[in-house]
């Protein structure tokens, strides 16, 4: 073995072969990205291309990563801690049930995986959703839990279609994508602003009808169902509106002028007592002046955020709502929504009395407590509107403050005891406590039953999970239901078939809220795989579960049976939603299971349903409009009822002949 040769031995090959490193090329090399010699004072390219080779770019030098001080066993630990807890972090995730989905790390080039859980692929279609959603039982496709089952996507038809052995007259059912709960407006924005003459288009109402429909308003029970204005704050809006002087730009009174137009379109709408259509309120067109509080609604939203311009939008989403047209209704909400946010509605702190202490007077201490009261107001019809349409909630509860207003159990006691001395008698104080369309703690459960059972991320939960959410808001439901006064509490299930004496508008709003959460709880029961995939068995819990939505909507249409004497007139649209989900979910019930006896009966009450329904809605005056919708309910219900009978005799049929 020889030795390796000394210094002096290396050829010369081998003595260059360490070269000198360049710390910095010239301008030329630098931008061309080629190697740069460095020599001086001309390096090699610049040489051969006759270019001054310059040296006078900024460069910025990066910090070498000094070693760490520390000896060499601090950093190993170090290194050794980190790796534990990333260890630890993965085993909690991987155990966690619902992880799996949310943090699963896939390679670049691998496919999307699927599991069992997770919605199925659907080509989005008019008057669809994305989401897989079943009912009754039967995965019917890509459509939501109310605006398109059953009978709206050829899914659902497929389905009726081979239960019954009857084509679905579909031109009877719908006369468009939407269901019989939804319309949209009649008339024509264009027209109606083409007809208009320049100079009075926007010329606000005569202020005497203002004032008039005002004083109503405040003394009627509808001011505390609807608290869309406060009687203090809303005096000093008309007077900014009629008296006061305007050095500001016009548009920047856009919100007043709104509020004025919206307000007289909405009091004029909201049906008043019988004893406040004597006094001889002039008649107003109120689908004119909604359409000209919508056209200063993008000069609202440049504006600052105020509470005129909340009232302006809270009214219009009242009205759409009421009126039958849910996606305006969905829209405006959500504006609402957004203001509250920004006004500080969705928190409780105008109840601290350190906070009311600090405000400088009673006109601000007003305002922020009527700020939070649209906040329930826009919560409670935001979640009816998120359950009619599907469409996610604008207010999520995770990001509100859901204390109930102070004293509010007493006050919902008060006014619903003394609800007929109301109707009848004029309110004469400005400070009484609202009590809302709906139960506030009723429409937190609607909220969370969505929130659980019905958004897309609950769409991806198991079995068990699914039934375990169920289970819990069953309780939350039935403690709600435990702790209403005697007199009007809601039983779990009704049956008398004869008008009940103490039936109040209240009470009847009250029970078909009642039923309606039970139905949209237990109704998700359906999608539990054992059920959906007709397999030998169906598991006790979720027979039980559709049971008692079934058992509830049956409820629904014999209590309003029994009440229709004191349902008041122009509540079509509000009313609507309550028996028409009922029917549908009566209706797949006596599909699924045409053999039963209870579907023979459950059959008769469609009938009975098809009678009671034209009784409520055409008693009340209507337009040509309203009379035409009413009639395509009607048709929608008698198709029903066909399509059942058809579904028994098929099934009997069928059983015979085996």
């Amino acid at each position: 073995m020889y030795p390796p040769p000394t210094s002096t031995e290396k050829s010369d090959e081998e003595t260059q072969r360490p070269r000198k490193r360049v710390a910095r090329a010239c301008d030329s090399c630098f931008r061309r990205k080629i190697k740069c010699d460095g020599v001086q004072p001309q390096c090699n390219w610049c040489s051969h291309h006759d270019i001054a080779c310059t040296f006078e770019r900024i460069t910025v030098r990066k910090r070498k990563i000094t070693k760490n001080p520390k000896g060499p066993g601090e950093s190993s630990d170090l290194a050794e801690r980190i790796e534990r807890i990333e260890k630890f972090l993965t085993s909690r995730l991987m155990k966690e049930p619902g992880s799996h989905d949310d943090f699963r790390v896939r390679a670049p080039s691998s496919a999307p995986e699927l599991s069992d859980a997770s919605p199925t692929p659907y080509k989005q279609t008019s008057g669809s959703s994305s989401v897989a959603l079943h009912f009754a039982g039967r995965a019917l496709g890509v459509f939501n839990l109310f605006t398109g089952i059953p009978l709206l996507l050829p899914e659902g038809r497929q389905w009726v279609q081979a239960r019954t052995g009857q084509n679905v007259s579909f031109s009877r059912l719908v006369s468009s994508a939407k269901t019989p709960w939804e319309r949209q407006r009649a008339f024509n924005y264009d027209a109606m602003m083409t007809n208009s003459t320049t100079s009075n288009t926007f010329e606000l109402p005569p202020r005497h009808i203002v004032e008039s429909y005002y004083n109503m308003f405040c003394q009627s029970l509808m001011r505390l169902i609807f608290p869309v204005l406060d009687p203090v704050l809303y005096r000093d809006t008309i007077y900014q509106a009629y008296e006061q002087p305007n050095p500001r730009p016009a548009q920047e009174k856009a919100s007043i002028k709104a509020s004025i137009f919206a307000f007289v379109a909405f009091a004029s709408l909201v049906p008043p007592p019988e004893i406040e259509l004597q006094r001889g309120l002039p008649p107003v067109d109120n689908e004119a002046y909604i359409v000209k509080a919508q056209y200063y609604v993008p000069q609202i939203l440049q504006e600052t955020s105020s509470l005129e311009g909340l009232q302006v939008f809270i009214m219009l989403g009242v009205y759409e709502l009421v009126t039958g047209n849910l996606q305006s209704a969905n829209y405006y909400g959500s504006l609402a929504a957004r203001m509250i946010f920004i006004l500080g509605g969705h928190t409780a702190f105008c109840y601290s009395s350190e906070y009311l202490a600090s405000l400088p007077d009673e006109t601000s201490v007003r305002t922020q407590q009527h700020i939070r009261r649209i906040f329930w107001l826009c919560y409670t019809f935001e979640k009816d509107v998120s359950l009619r349409t599907g469409q996610p909630q604008t207010l999520p509860d995770e990001n509100c403050d859901l204390t109930l207003p102070p004293n509010y159990d007493e006050t919902l006691a008060m006014h619903a005891a003394d609800c007929q001395h109301l109707i009848q008698h004029p309110i004469r104080s400005t400070d009484i406590d609202p009590l809302y369309p709906v139960d506030i703690r009723l429409s937190i459960i609607k909220s969370r039953a969505y929130s659980a059972l019905y958004s897309f991320r609950a769409l991806k939960k198991t079995d068990a999970e699914l039934l375990k959410e169920i289970r819990e808001l069953d309780d939350d439901l039935e403690r709600w239901r435990l702790s209403i006064p005697q007199q009007w509490r809601p039983t779990l299930s009704f049956s008398q078939e004869t008008p009940d004496p103490d039936a109040t508008m209240h009470k009847v709003m009250l029970r078909l809220n009642y039923h309606l959460c039970m139905n949209i709880i237990h109704q998700a029961s359906s999608r539990c795989r054992p059920w959906a995939q007709d397999q030998g068995g169906i598991m006790d819990g979720v027979n039980s579960s559709l049971a008692l939505s079934v058992e509830a909507s049956r409820s629904t249409l014999l209590y309003l049976q029994a009440s229709e004497h004191v349902l008041v007139a122009g509540i079509f649209w509000t009313l609507i939603f309550y028996p028409m989900s009922a029917l549908l979910a009566i209706f797949c019930n006596i599909l699924q299971y045409p053999t039963d006896p209870q579907a023979t009966k459950d059959l008769g009450l469609l009938k009975t349903a098809m009678s009671m329904m034209e009784r409520i809605f055409l008693r009340q005056p209507s337009s040509v409009s309203e009379i035409m919708h009413i009639k395509m309910v009607a048709d929608f219900v008698t198709e029903l009822y066909r399509l059942a009978s058809c579904a028994i005799e098929k099934a009997w049929n069928e059983r015979s002949s085996v």
